[in-house]
């Protein structure tokens, strides 16, 4: 601004003078002025930070508060007196603990109908809670503030701020780490929930990232162990892979030799395996599970429901309330003044309103929700430990209740497998630091599950002793035995089993000659010994049907035989074809 006025010959005034810019004195005076306010702007903020941190450490600093908090006549920081607040906040805990995760506090919410309140600030509303519908921005809001555990807390943000390509400063909210708060006053007030609970949770939000190599909380998906494997070559966690038709076929996959450069994974499993395996551990675990466990469920289930039934009657109390108000003012208002008269009546049936439909939801909510356990019910959820392997194995179980109970015994798993060998080690962890290490047999590959078992091999192999592939074929189908594929067999079946196992073809006692053997005795083709039989020349009859030639040559028959190869005229050019052939060869 000064190298302007001075521009254009422009005079500046204060209270102690006339400046002009264009006089190098007036300039070097301006300058050390603005040099001195800019300190004297700093001081003060400094001195005023100062005063606001001193406060601060002291836990008197006053700030809006997080529902559930006011103050007091002392300025003391307590639990809203209002129950139906407090059962509100000590409802997003306690269901934050039962599902793990800030979306199962939303669904548990949305699921029975209730409300969440704001406190507004400022206006005509100040102070007063305002109802509504709970997302799940203010249930990361709820668990991540350090208030509802009884500590006092200043500095938890930090104001960063960034540059653009484009010149613009960007300011980033950074959310610091607990060593980094600039006062942290433990049991400074009453809290919700204690501060081991806070670290509990922070840590269970800090599993749920999905970009991180943790367990996370329990999703969709056929992989009961999602989160929980770590290979057992790099220690990495493993990740699911769903392949297959639909992904139906999901496994535990390492990254961990592919991410450092070398083009193969470093383990790779099947899921379905290894999750059987685990499952049944499991079950063995908990299976002596006593009556005391099915009660504390009992409980657990039960005071869920007394929760929600508790937070229905709080706010239709709160609406008979406000409507009881509205009906008071209503009538102690003068009748001459009907301006306002009329705007009370109009408030009293709104609030009457409001009343009403609160009412027909409580009662739809009860309808939903009738259930409640008859004294033979309980004792029907004592039998749950004997009961547990048939609800784990129901198909109305899904697989993200599967997931959570593996997840409140079992601490992480550890696989390691070898290529080309068929068994998969699995080391488990358990919640108190247990380990223990089980096997699982890895899936046979797919071509192996069109084999034939071997009791089928081992019964074709004895009857191949007395009976020729027709008969066998015919035994088996009577059977009623099937292949793999659940098809009858055949006679080509037969002989591939033959030929794949080794197993030599049913035969009587035999007299004379193979074809192959004719063949090699007369030095000639297979070609030619099938010539002779079809025309005769030779005594040659088969034992049954499927079976090989028996051919019967005497001395007179071979005699015929080797004067007929020697005069054969094919059969010599072939000969002197071979010799030329032979004899270019050598040369």
């Amino acid at each position: 601004m000064l190298e302007l006025c001075g521009l254009f010959d422009t005079i500046v005034a204060d209270e102690d003078g006339i400046y002009d810019l264009t006089d190098f004195n007036d300039r070097l005076i301006l300058g050390l002025k603005g040099t001195m306010f800019e300190a004297e702007l700093h001081f003060i903020r400094s001195r005023m930070l100062g005063g606001k941190k001193n406060k601060a450490s002291k836990g008197e600093l006053r700030f809006p508060l997080p529902v559930g908090y006011v103050f007091d006549s002392d300025n003391k920081i307590v639990i809203d007196p209002d129950e139906g607040v407090q059962t509100a906040v000590r409802n997003v805990f306690a269901s934050f603990e039962a599902g793990g995760s800030a979306y199962s506090v939303v669904r548990y919410f949305a699921q029975n109908g209730l409300k969440f309140p704001k406190r507004a600030y400022g206006g005509v509303w100040d102070g007063k809670a305002v109802w509504g519908t709970l997302t799940h921005s203010r249930v990361l809001g709820i668990i991540y503030n350090p208030s509802y555990a009884g500590m006092y807390v200043f500095g938890r943000f930090f104001d960063k701020k960034t540059v653009t390509p484009q010149g613009l400063f960007i300011h980033h909210t950074v959310r610091l780490p607990k060593d980094q708060w600039e006062v942290c006053i433990p049991e400074h007030h009453p809290g919700y929930i204690t501060q081991e609970m806070y670290e509990a949770n922070m840590e269970r939000l800090h599993s749920n990232r999905t970009n991180a190599e943790l367990s996370g909380a329990a999703r969709e998906g056929a992989a009961l162990l999602q989160g929980l494997v770590i290979c057992g070559k790099c220690g990495r966690h493993m990740t699911v892979r769903y392949t297959g038709n639909g992904g139906i076929a999901p496994k535990y996959e390492c990254k961990g030799r592919w991410e450092h450069g070398n083009k193969a994974i470093c383990t790779c499993v099947p899921a379905e395996n290894v999750d059987s395996a685990v499952s049944q551990k499991l079950l063995q675990a908990i299976q002596p599970a006593n009556i005391e466990l099915s009660l504390q469920v009992m409980d657990k289930l039960l005071k869920q429901e007394r929760e929600a039934d508790k937070s229905w009657e709080l706010a239709i109390e709160r609406a008979e309330y406000e409507a009881d108000r509205a009906e008071r003012q209503y009538q102690q208002v003068e009748p001459e003044n009907r301006l306002v008269a009329r705007s009370l009546e109009s408030r009293w049936n709104e609030k009457l309103t409001a009343l009403r439909q609160l009412e027909e939801d409580h009662k739809k909510y009860k309808t939903d929700h009738k259930w409640n356990p008859s004294e033979n019910d309980k004792a029907e959820i004592l039998t749950l430990s004997k009961e547990l392997p048939q609800i784990w194995n129901s198909p109305t179980t899904t697989a993200r209740d599967r997931k959570r109970v593996i997840r409140t015994l079992v601490e992480d798993i550890t696989i390691f497998a070898t290529a080309r060998q068929p068994e998969i080690r699995i080391g488990i962890r358990w919640r108190n630091q247990f380990t223990e290490e089980i096997y699982a047999l890895k899936p046979i590959p797919f071509g192996t599950y069109r084999q034939h078992l071997p009791e089928t091999i081992e019964l074709i192999r004895q009857l191949a002793l007395k009976m020729n592939d027709q008969q066998i074929v015919s035994y088996l189908n009577d059977a009623a035995i099937k292949t793999p594929e659940g098809r009858t067999f055949t006679i080509s079946s037969i002989k591939w089993i033959r030929y794949r196992h080794d197993i030599p073809p049913f035969s009587l006692e035999r007299n004379g000659l193979t074809v192959k053997d004719t063949a090699a005795k007369f030095g000639v083709g297979i070609a030619t010994v099938y010539y002779w039989i079809e025309h005769g020349m030779v005594n040659a009859k088969k034992t049954g049907i499927y079976q090989s030639w028996d051919i019967i040559i005497d001395d007179l028959k071979c005699d015929e035989l080797h004067a007929w190869v020697q005069n054969s005229g094919h059969l010599n050019k072939i000969r002197a074809v071979i010799n030329k052939t032979g004899k270019q060869g050598c040369e």
